[in-house]
C-alpha cells in the first residue's frame, strides 16, 4: 500500500490520511460494490473503475490484489465442522483446493513493502461437484462498514481536495480501528506465518436445520516473523513470492482453518466490528498447500475467487458485502479476460 508522508504528531489525522490513502488508492481490502443500491445507484462499475491507480489499470490483471501467485494443495476435513454445516467440504475427508496468495493492491508491480494487507483467495471442490469459494485478507476487521462507505474511501483517497480524506473521516469514524491495525500491528515476512479473516459473516445450517452466524479464519501453523517494511523492502520488491514459493517446495505448508460462531445479538452485517474473543470456536480441517506456481500460467489466473459460490450448508448473511463483492468480481473478471492478450506470460518472482 503506497504511503503518502505526514509527520504532525498533534494531527492524528494526518496519520488517518495516511492510512486512507494506502487503503484506498493502492490496497483496498475487496473491491466492494453493487448494481442494486439506490437512490444513487452504486454499480460494479463505478467501484472498479475507482479501483485504477493513477497509470490506469494493470492490463489483463484483477482490477484489485493484482499481485498474486498460485497454489494447489488439499483442505482436510476432520469431521468437527459437521456439527453447524452440513456443507460435504467438512464430512472428514480430503479435497482438492486451488488458492492464490496476493496483495491488496491494483497495481500488479507493485513492491511487495509497499503494501499493508494480504490475501487469499480459496476454492475448496468438495463431492458431487459443490464449490466453496472464499477471499479473506490478513486484516481482522475491514476498513468501513459499508459498500457505500468503501467507495467513498476510494474517492477520498484519490480526491485533489487536501481536506477530502478527513472529511471522509468525520462521516466514517469506523475507519479509526481498520487505521489502529494498520500502523500498530507488526508485519509477517511471509505469506506462510499470515493469518487470514473473511470478516463477512455467513449463515451455517448443519443437518438437522440448526441455523448459525459465523465468521472464520485460517491460522498458520508457521510461527510469525516479524520484518518492518523497510527491511521487507530490502529483500527485493518480489520476495514474498519466491519465499513462498521456496518454502512449499522444501515441505507443505499448513493453516488450520477455524470457525468462530456468533452469540444471538452479535452484529453481522458489519465487518469493521470484531466479534468478542469467547466465541465458540470449531476448527474443522487443515488447508495444506503442496505446490506453488506463478500466475501468468497457473491453475488460479482464470479463478474468480467470489464470495456468494457456496456449497449446500451455506449462505450468506445480512452483510450486504459478500452481493456486492460478487458483482464487482464480475465486472473485473470480464475486463481482464477480454484483455488477456495484454497479460505478460512471464514472472519475476517464484519458481514453477
Amino acid at each position: 500500500m503506497p504511503e503518502p508522508n505526514t509527520h504532525s504528531p498533534r494531527s492524528p489525522i494526518g496519520s488517518l490520511i495516511l492510512i486512507g490513502a494506502v487503503v484506498a488508492a493502492g490496497a483496498a481490502a475487496f473491491a466492494y460494490t453493487a448494481g442494486w443500491l439506490s437512490p444513487n445507484r452504486l454499480t460494479p462499475v463505478k467501484v472498479v473503475d475507482a479501483l485504477a491507480p493513477p497509470g490506469g489499470p494493470a492490463l489483463g490483471h484483477r482490477r484489485n490484489h493484482a499481485k498474486g501467485i498460485c497454489f494447489t494443495g488439499e483442505f482436510q476435513a476432520n469431521g468437527s465442522g459437521t456439527a453447524i454445516s452440513s456443507a460435504a467440504v467438512f464430512a472428514t475427508g480430503t479435497y482438492p483446493v486451488i488458492g492464490r496468495f496476493n496483495l491488496a493492491t491494483p497495481m500488479a508491480d507493485a513492491a511487495d513493502g509497499s503494501v499493508r494487507v494480504r490475501g487469499l483467495g480459496l476454492q475448496i471442490a468438495g463431492p458431487g461437484g459443490q464449490v466453496w469459494r472464499t477471499a479473506m485478507i490478513t486484516a481482522p476487521i475491514f476498513a468501513v462498514s459499508t459498500p457505500q462507505g468503501f467507495y467513498a474511501l476510494l474517492q477520498a483517497s484519490g480526491s485533489k481536495d487536501p481536506n477530502a480524506m478527513k472529511a471522509f473521516i468525520g462521516g466514517h469514524p469506523e475507519f479509526l480501528t481498520f487505521v489502529h491495525w494498520a500502523t500498530t500491528a507488526p508485519w509477517t515476512d511471509s505469506y506462510a506465518e499470515d493469518r487470514f479473516n473473511s470478516l463477512d459473516s455467513f449463515i451455517f445450517t448443519n443437518a438437522a436445520g440448526q441455523s448459525s452466524a459465523v465468521r472464520w479464519s485460517f491460522i498458520p501453523a508457521a510461527p510469525p516473523v516479524s520484518i518492518t517494511p523497510a527491511d521487507l523492502a530490502k529483500r527485493g520488491p518480489d520476495y514474498l513470492e519466491t519465499e513462498i514459493a521456496d518454502r512449499v517446495a522444501k515441505a507443505p505448508q499448513t493453516w488450520t482453518l477455524a470457525v468462530t460462531v456468533a452469540n444471538p445479538g452479535d452484529p453481522t452485517s458489519d465487518p469493521t466490528k470484531a466479534w468478542p474473543a469467547d466465541r465458540r470456536v470449531v476448527t474443522v480441517g487443515q488447508l495444506v498447500v503442496q505446490k506453488v506456481e506463478p500466475e501468468a500460467d497457473g491453475p488460479c489466473r482464470d479463478l474468480n475467487f467470489d464470495p456468494t459460490v457456496l456449497p449446500a450448508g451455506m449462505a450468506t448473511s445480512d452483510d450486504p458485502f459478500p452481493a456486492a463483492r460478487s458483482a464487482a468480481y464480475a465486472v473485473s473478471y470480464d475486463r481482464r479476460t477480454s484483455e488477456a492478450a495484454d497479460y505478460p506470460h512471464s514472472t519475476t518472482g517464484a519458481k514453477p
